[in-house]
């Protein structure tokens, strides 16, 4: 059975994240979504938050199964015994970036990477801009999957 982490802050998961995880669900028998947790990183949603985004989104795909997890992404591929790390691409800059990344998990954990270019019409899309919608009562709502609705939305806002 071949598997595949996509790891990420997904905070929050956005239409690009949802179009890489599906077209990856063609290439692996499962892929692990895990939802980063860094204690110095401050997030827009708890952890919880965006776990249940990304469910809510999968649910009916078995294939997908969502996790958090801490610490260094290669060491939890070890701990699950998973061989390949899922990114998507969306510009150069993102694949200079995630190059050294890959090079350093084969280095340290033989873990492949595999990279997917994000679709023409999600490229422009990340969970930066998503928030930043948000906080200034943008319709956030065209750049996420329907999942991703807010219940007390005005929390977020700008004031």
């Amino acid at each position: 059975m071949k598997k595949a982490i996509f790891p990420g802050s997904f905070d929050p998961i956005t239409l690009g994240h949802y179009d890489i995880i599906c077209r990856a669900t063609e290439l692996f028998d499962e892929i692990v979504v895990a939802v980063g947790e860094n204690a110095d990183k401050r997030y827009m949603f708890s952890v919880e938050e965006r776990k249940a985004f990304i469910a809510k989104s999968f649910a009916d795909n078995p294939k997908v199964k969502v996790v958090s997890y801490q610490g260094l992404t290669v060491d939890f591929c070890k701990k699950l015994h998973i061989p390949f790390i899922l990114r998507g691409l969306r510009n150069p800059a993102d694949f200079e970036f995630e190059r050294a990344i890959a090079h350093t998990n084969r280095d340290l954990a033989g873990v492949e990477t595999v990279f997917l270019l994000t679709a023409v019409k999600t490229s422009h899309i990340s969970s930066s801009i998503v928030r930043d919608v948000i906080r200034n009562r943008g319709d956030y709502t065209l750049l996420v999957p329907e999942s991703v609705r807010i219940e007390n939305i005005e929390d977020y806002y700008i004031h």
